[in-house]
């Protein structure tokens, strides 16, 4: 536990890792304040003093685990031409899968404030599904002009069609179902014809 009036380091991460852990071991009924605080080993009152509340906390968290997502998928651009395609393609849905695991996603749909506080952000230009499909969509459209992709792959719809799967295995897997993983390897595998 940091004791009282001493910084802690990185807090805003700190507190994000220990709610996805508190997630992965409790589900989204065990997200408090507390839980995350407690599991972080910091002060009870850290998470309020950092977020107007649980609320806030949660869309913060979902938002910045779309924007690492987003951050990932551009650097798609600097693998064009290298390595398999599938593989590239297959890392990106896999880290739409990891930004903040299935039961983030859940716990902030079922909290209206923080699902409305996501959607303003998103409409505002944060990194979402749009940019990680938009950079999904260019990079396949570069490798089909190397001819590293075949002509019958059309990358928007491919792309729709990662994002939008990785959205419905984010909304419906939870702790304890088996790992979305095999499904979105499949599904990428299929899409490129393979």
């Amino acid at each position: 536990m940091s004791p009282r009036g001493v910084a802690t380091p990185d807090v805003r991460e700190r507190l994000f890792a220990a709610a996805e852990r508190v997630l992965e071991k409790g589900g989204p009924g065990a997200l408090t304040s507390r839980a995350v605080t407690t599991e972080a080993g910091c002060a009870k009152g850290l998470l309020h003093a950092h977020f107007a509340g649980l609320d806030e906390f949660v869309a913060e968290l979902c938002l910045d685990r779309f924007a690492r997502t987003a951050t990932k998928a551009e650097g798609l651009a600097g693998l064009v031409g290298q390595g398999s395609v599938t593989e590239n393609l297959q890392a990106v849905a896999f880290a739409l899968l990891d930004s903040g695991g299935p039961t983030v996603a859940g716990v902030a749909m079922t909290r209206p404030a923080a699902a409305l506080r996501i959607r303003e952000a998103l409409e505002a230009g944060a990194p979402g599904f749009a940019a990680i499909q938009d950079a999904i969509a260019g990079y396949l459209l570069a490798e089909s002009r190397l001819g590293r992709v075949a002509d019958t792959v059309d990358p928007e719809g491919t792309a729709l069609a990662v994002v939008g799967a990785a959205h419905h295995l984010l909304l419906t897997s939870w702790p304890g179902t088996p790992d979305p993983r095999a499904q979105m390897r499949r599904l990428v595998g299929a899409l490129m014809g393979g």
